[in-house]
Parts: C-alpha cells; sequence; structure tokens
C-alpha cells in the first residue's frame, strides 16, 4: 500500500476515542481489583482497593496525557515501534506515580501494609505483565488489520479495473469515426485518453483536487466528442481551489456514471453539473446529471465505480453520498479538511 494511504492508520489516533480511554480505565480497575485480592486477611479490601485504584488510574491518565503529547513525534514511527514506546512510557509513568504517591501519602492512613517499596515493585510487575501481553495482543491485532486493508485494496483495484473497458472501447470508437473528418480533435482525445489511463496506472495514491477535476474535465471532453448537443456540462467552481489531497479518479468515477446512466440512455438534451463547495471544516464535490426522460431501468453494472469511490474516500475519513430529486441524480463526496475521528 503506497505510504501516502498509510500514513492515516497511526495507533496514536486512538487515543482521543472514548472506546480507548475506557478500556484504559478498566484495565487500570483490574490492576487495582488484582492487587486487592493478593492481599491477606488482615487488610481493609476497601480500603485497599481504593488506594490502589487512585494510583492505577493516574498512571494510565499519566499514560495517556504523556503520548498524546509525543503523538506527532511518533506519527512517522512504524505501528510496532509505537506499541513499544507506549510499553515504556506506561512503565514510567508507573514509577512517577508511585514516587509522587509516597511523597504526597506517605505516613498516612493510605500507605501500603507492605510499604511503598514493596507495593512500587508489584505495580510495575503487573504493568510490565500486562504491557508485554498488551503488545503481543497488538501485534497479531495490527497484522490482521493490515492484512485486511491490503485485501480491500486488492479488491478496490480489482473495481477499477471494471470500469474502464467500456469507456475504452467507446472512446477508441469516437477517436476512429474523428480521424478523418476532425484529426485535431482526434488528436486532443487522445492526449486526454492518455492522461486518464497514466492517472490510473499510477495505482490508488492521492493527488490534488485541482489534479483530479482535470481528470473528470478530460473525461467529458472526451464523452462530449462521442454525445455532441445530447450531452451539456456546467462547472461550478470556486475562483481558489482548496489546496486539498484527493484519492486519484474520486470524482473522474462518478462523472462517468452520470454519462453512462444519465446522458448516454437519455434521448433529449442532458445536463451534467459538477461543483464544488468549500467551507471552513469541509469541502463538497457534487456531481449530478438529468435523469432520462422516460424513465430507463436500471443498467448493468451501475454502482462498480461509486462503490470503489466510497470506499475509498471513506478510508481518508469522507463519505460519498446520493439522492434522486426533482428529475435529477446527485453523487456528493465530502471531504474533511480537518480529520474526522473515525
Amino acid at each position: 500500500m503506497p505510504s501516502n494511504e498509510r500514513s492515516h492508520l497511526n495507533p496514536l489516533d486512538l487515543l482521543s476515542q472514548a472506546r480507548t480511554i475506557i478500556w484504559i480505565m478498566l484495565a487500570g480497575e483490574a490492576v487495582a481489583a488484582l492487587l486487592t485480592l493478593a492481599q491477606g486477611p488482615l487488610v481493609d479490601p476497601l480500603l485497599y482497593f481504593g488506594m490502589a485504584s487512585f494510583v492505577a488510574q493516574w498512571i494510565a491518565l499519566a499514560s495517556l496525557a504523556i503520548l498524546y503529547a509525543v503523538r506527532k513525534r511518533l506519527g512517522s514511527a512504524s505501528p510496532m515501534v509505537i506499541a513499544q514506546a507506549a510499553l515504556i512510557i506506561s512503565m514510567l509513568s508507573t514509577w512517577l506515580v508511585a514516587w509522587l504517591a509516597w511523597l504526597a501519602l506517605r505516613g498516612t492512613w493510605l500507605t501500603p501494609p507492605e510499604g511503598w517499596l514493596f507495593f512500587t515493585l508489584k505495580l510495575t510487575a503487573m504493568a510490565l505483565i500486562i504491557g508485554l501481553l498488551a503488545l503481543a495482543v497488538f501485534h497479531i491485532h495490527w497484522r490482521l488489520r493490515q492484512m485486511a486493508l491490503r485485501a480491500k485494496q486488492a479488491e478496490l483495484e480489482a473495481l477499477q479495473a471494471r470500469i474502464h473497458p467500456h469507456f475504452l472501447f467507446n472512446t477508441l470508437n469516437t477517436g476512429a469515426a474523428l480521424v478523418h473528418e476532425q484529426p485535431e480533435k482526434a488528436e486532443q482525445l487522445l492526449l486526454d485518453l492518455a492522461d486518464l489511463f497514466r492517472a490510473a496506472l499510477a495505482g490508488p495514491g492521492l493527488i490534488s483536487l485541482h489534479e483530479e477535476l482535470l481528470l473528470a474535465r478530460r473525461h467529458a471532453e472526451i464523452e462530449q466528442l462521442r454525445f455532441g448537443p445530447r450531452m451539456r456540462v456546467e462547472w461550478a467552481l470556486p475562483e481558489v481551489l482548496p489546496d486539498l489531497p484527493v484519492p486519484t479518479l474520486s470524482i473522474q468515477p462518478l462523472v462517468e456514471n452520470a454519462i453512462h446512466h444519465g446522458v448516454e440512455p437519455s434521448t433529449t438534451s442532458c445536463l451534467l453539473r459538477i461543483a464544488v463547495e468549500a467551507g471552513a471544516t469541509q469541502v463538497q464535490v457534487s456531481v449530478s446529471n438529468d435523469l432520462p426522460s422516460p424513465p430507463v431501468s436500471r443498467r448493468a453494472g451501475h454502482g462498480v465505480g461509486l462503490r470503489a469511490v466510497r470506499e475509498r474516500v471513506a478510508a481518508l475519513g469522507g463519505r460519498v453520498e446520493t439522492r434522486a430529486d426533482d428529475g435529477r441524480y446527485q453523487a456528493t463526496i465530502t471531504f474533511f479538511t480537518h480529520r474526522r475521528k473515525p
């Protein structure tokens, strides 16, 4: 998988999730419970559990705070290096919190019956055992997740490969018809086709929104030669496009679908509209087309390109929505300029 698509798969992104924090808090309570069960009958279990829970929760919170503070420095590290750093940080947090607890609580009724040194050693041993187990579980989980992502990427590439033959054959037929009558248009058609397939063969990476819209425009211009006045294209773009990375061939397949399912079966002129709206936290790209009149049955293959787009956009935290209303069909991609929590 290309590194530019892998960069968003950072384990530290999970730290701000409520589910992660809850599980860490529960792990702290489990450590406190185990320490309490290991005590003899002369120790008040509720009192000891309260003291152990207090220390364990502060260790968990300190570990989370330190990891969150260094997340940018660890952002480019491999997942296993991040996991090992988390284990080291949890050990350091254990010693730091135990030392602070000793400073604050020594000589009080909250002093552990076994003494602070032995209590700290037990905390360290528990943190180390739990950390090593968590490291092993994380290693297995991360490898399974990477395998699932690679399988999903292979599926998306296969879906993407199924989109192009239909377009290729139609374009070559159009080019053959133009060679003798309008050779300059035939030449431009082949140049545009080369750009589209160069992007497709480059793999499912990221390109700028501007470059992706250029690919969509080339696709529309090629099809315009084929359909002539039956196809009207309207672009509604801001004066300055946002500097936003998007998946390669994420907007172009929506244009292809709009032409294939809107313009091609229509017996009258069909309006294809591509619009971009940029907000403070998100950018919306919509592709809409007139529905054929009279209505035609849903054509075979519809949704293949849309499915691939939906999966790739969702991998970046965005979403794809479709709707049919007032005689028009619209597909809208929402890219978030500030990454949403997964």
